[in-house]
């Protein structure tokens, strides 16, 4: 029989290199904490009109690259609905806003969120069609300052805070303003009026997307399009007062705490429902494909979905080219290989010492240390050999030492062998 592999896209996630994930995590868990934010768990799958109405039908997200299926109605009289794994998050956490009538209570909500996204595009480095995102969101009325550039502002702060206490160095932020609802329109048509004539000289994806969703050729990476495209119009051109204001006291505020950015005309993200505020962090060691992390501001979103006015700015870390990015830089964010070890290897020296050295291993775990339990048919120069890969000192736990209450420990970097009484072995080992 064939061999079943992980499909094509997805992959298994194995120690230790799971030890930088869960380190990464925590390290995004703590920041967000400190910054008001509580954790929202929103389904894998949702209504299959979530997404063609909130990212937008028109989007390469919607049009190609989601999975969704037919779920079979369980009984003649209801009506079969249409159900896609989410390929991205903002949507179903608007969508809890709206539903749990988050906004009733005033005040902003700031939610974070960790997990899984799928979509069904060419697997590449750092790109896989399960892949994994950090986003957070901050949504509410209009009345508790959701509008407010500070709220753009503080959100930028925040994510150079998390990039800098990861020991990521070397990232750019790059933001820009797609201005309103209002200014898009106008932007849009006069950038398909420029297109015209330079489309058909551009590459075929963007020949489609001159024709679907304009504002996506402004993001084409094709070396030999770049000169044409910087030479289409600039929305900045086309922003209102009220746009140019805003964008200028987000500029103001990143100023005023020393956030380094760019502003980049050019970028406008992927998704319709960006207005205003844009942004992406950057980092060199990804090569072409160097976006971190990305967001904006969505004030349109919730109607958008069916919910009432509720102005939001949010972002998605890429936490696949994340981790890429902190083992090509040798980040020693979850410790090097020594820190992976476990703290002790106990010992039982024949089966009759299994029992009391499970009881042992249970008073070191309850001691905040690291422990695996051996095995008594095991010899004893296996157990060395085992102790030896996986952790930094081994127990010995036989007979004698059931009876004295006195135990030999075994440093495997000294070499130095030690009796050390049972009542303070706990403490002997976390010094070691």
């Amino acid at each position: 029989m064939s061999q079943i592999k992980a499909v094509r896209g997805t992959r298994d996630l194995l120690p230790p290199e799971t030890e930088l994930w869960n380190a990464i995590e925590a390290t995004a868990r703590g920041v967000f904490r400190r910054y008001g934010f509580g954790e929202i768990r929103t389904p894998i799958f949702e209504d299959t009109q979530l997404f063609a109405r909130g990212v937008g039908e028109e989007t390469d997200i919607v049009a190609k690259e989601m999975y969704t299926w037919e779920d079979r109605p369980r009984a003649q009289s209801e009506k079969a609905q249409m159900l896609t794994l989410r390929p991205e998050n903002t949507a179903g956490v608007v969508r809890a806003y709206i539903e749990h009538k988050l906004g009733d209570t005033g005040l902003l909500q700031k939610l974070y969120y960790i997990g899984p996204q799928f979509r069904r595009e060419r697997p590449q480095k750092g790109r896989y069609r399960q892949f994994f995102q950090i986003g957070a969101e901050v949504i509410g009325p209009v009345s508790a300052g959701s509008e407010s550039p500070l709220r753009d502002a503080e959100i930028l702060e925040m994510l150079a805070t998390f990039l800098d206490e990861l020991g990521v160095r070397g990232w750019t932020l790059e933001l820009n303003s797609v201005g309103s609802a209002e200014d898009r329109p106008r932007y849009v048509e006069a950038l398909r009026e420029a297109l015209t004539d330079v489309a058909p000289t551009l590459c075929v994806d963007c020949q489609r997307r001159a024709v679907t969703n304009p504002l996506r050729v402004l993001d084409c990476k094709v070396l030999e399009d770049q000169e044409k495209i910087n030479a289409l119009p600039k929305m900045a051109d086309f922003l209102d007062e009220d746009s140019r204001a805003h964008f200028a006291a987000v500029l103001g505020a990143l100023d005023a705490c020393g956030v380094p950015y760019s502003v980049n005309p050019r970028l406008v993200r992927g998704l319709d429902y960006y207005t205003r505020t844009t942004f992406e962090f950057t980092h060199g060691g990804l090569g072409a494909q160097n976006a971190l992390l990305g967001g904006g501001r969505y004030d349109g979103l919730s109607e958008a979905i069916g919910g009432p006015k509720a102005p939001g700015i949010g972002f998605a870390i890429g936490a696949d080219r994340l981790v890429l990015t902190l083992q090509a830089a040798g980040s020693t964010v979850a410790g090097d290989a020594e820190g992976a070890l476990l703290d002790v290897y106990v010992a039982p020296i024949g089966d009759a010492q299994q029992s009391d050295a499970l009881v042992l291993a249970r008073e070191l775990r309850r001691a905040g240390l690291r422990v695996e339990l051996g095995d008594g048919s095991f010899r004893l120069k296996k157990s060395f050999e085992v102790g030896n890969k996986i952790a930094r000192s081994i127990v010995l736990f036989g007979e004698d030492e059931a009876k004295s209450g006195i135990v030999t420990v075994k440093d495997f970097k000294t070499g130095q062998q030690t009796k050390v009484a049972r009542s303070e072995l706990a403490g002997i080992l976390r010094k070691t």
